[in-house]
């Protein structure tokens, strides 16, 4: 019996095999033509799983004269390096060793700080790759001695050729043809996510459960949706597909785009993350609609409580409506900006004394002539204002707040442009 993993067993012998990353391998790539020159620079490949980052490391690999070692960060020790480090002056180190480190993110820095020597003196050559944003994952040497490339989630149209190609070399193993129409394999591609490695084990799952009918495997629609159901769903609640999704969630609200909106929330429900999509929500209330709609807040509010008071899935009703709302809000953040520069003065150490008038309690002493608080209550005076300063001495003139271009708040600028 076979039990090397169908993935493994058809991994791409060629740069042309390699489905997916044309950014990347096509002619005249950056990338393609290191590879075709046979001198191989640190590199790290960076992006999601099941994209071809370790095919593209093992086929760099076959192509140079250095001796491989492979190692994994999730299981791999200081220990597991200094073996390596030992083989250097060895008949292994004569033409120098490429190092495969997978999941480097998961090295601590002593442990990436080992590398440093045997980088710098071209002993090791090293291929790392990366599920992780490299710049906040990697320690900052290694990465200055690397050149980072991004993989991408692979195309539908790419990752098509990978599972014909699964199918294909099943039926010639079990000697038994599989037939699968267009529909069926569509859904086995879609529903992967970009991973090529996910669309190839359902295509295996699915030759082996599926039904032998006349001496040949029938893959129907209902067994490739039963083994790839929710399989396309990408999110670790640490890792930056969290963050790019709640991102998105809030730039398509921002940008008044509801469909797109929808589309995030449901993603990030589908994953169970209600507290996330709640709290964007809320944010995205008060700093993208803001002014323009200032009832929108406790109305969204109102929505929040009440899903996180019923829970999943009945929590998907309100947090769609509120999601629709601030969609189809008038948009302002003006009041965002304006605590922002306010901000910045404190920060900066614009501060300076509070007006005399304002203090909680005032004292003066025998050498003041000008005994007195003087504070003016506005509510004794016409329209409950008048003048007087409020800003301390040093910012005088200083204007945080700009009135946004929406109805209400330039309701509000009409209203104190006649009282003052």
């Amino acid at each position: 019996m076979i039990m090397q993993p169908l993935a493994d067993r058809i991994r791409p012998r060629t740069l042309d095999e390699i489905v997916g990353q044309k950014h990347l391998l096509s002619e005249g790539m950056a990338l393609r033509n290191i590879i075709d020159s046979g001198i191989i620079p640190n590199l790290i490949f960076y992006g999601p799983s099941g994209v071809g980052k370790t095919t593209l490391a093992a086929y760099i690999a076959q192509k140079t004269d250095m001796t491989l070692r492979k190692l994994n960060g999730t299981t791999a020790s200081t220990a597991d390096l200094k073996e390596i480090f030992r083989e250097l002056d060895g008949f292994a180190g004569l033409n120098g060793v490429l190092l495969y480190l997978d999941e480097i993110q998961y090295f601590n820095k002593k442990q990436q700080q080992t590398l440093l020597e045997y980088i710098e003196n071209g002993k090791i050559t090293l291929i790392a790759s990366t599920t992780e944003n490299p710049y906040f994952y990697v320690y900052n040497a290694i990465l200055s001695r690397c050149t980072v490339f991004e993989f991408k989630p692979v195309p539908d149209t790419e990752i098509k050729r990978a599972v014909e190609r699964a199918f294909a070399v099943l039926s010639e193993e079990n000697s038994i043809q599989a037939v699968i129409d267009e529909k069926t394999l569509k859904i086995i591609c879609n529903a992967c996510g970009g991973d090529v490695r996910k669309a190839i084990n359902s295509a295996e799952l699915s030759y082996i459960a599926a039904q032998t009918v006349d001496g040949k495997k029938l893959i129907t629609e209902e067994t490739a949706r039963q083994l790839t159901q929710r399989s396309a769903m990408r999110y670790d609640r640490d890792g930056d597909e969290h963050y790019d999704i709640l991102s998105a969630y809030q730039k398509s609200m921002r940008g008044s785009d509801t469909d797109a909106a929808l589309h995030y929330l449901a993603r990030l429900l589908s994953a169970g993350d209600l507290i996330s999509a709640c709290r964007r929500l809320m944010v995205c209330a008060c700093e993208d609609v803001g002014l323009a709609y200032p009832n929108l807040i406790p109305i969204v509010k109102a929505c929040v409580d009440i899903a996180m008071a019923v829970g999943l899935p009945e929590a998907r009703i309100p947090l769609a409506d509120a999601v629709i709302m601030v969609c189809n809000s008038p948009k302002s953040n003006s009041g965002e900006q304006a605590i922002d520069k306010a901000l910045a003065d404190v920060k900066a150490g614009r501060t300076g004394p509070i007006p005399r008038q304002l203090q909680n309690k005032h004292f003066d002493g025998e050498d003041n002539p000008n005994k007195g608080q003087f504070y003016l209550y506005p509510h004794d005076y016409p329209n409950h204002y008048v003048e007087q300063q409020y800003i301390p001495d040093i910012l005088l003139g200083k204007r945080y707040y700009t009135y946004g271009d929406n109805k209400n708040e330039q309701a509000f600028k009409a209203y104190w442009d006649k009282i003052k």
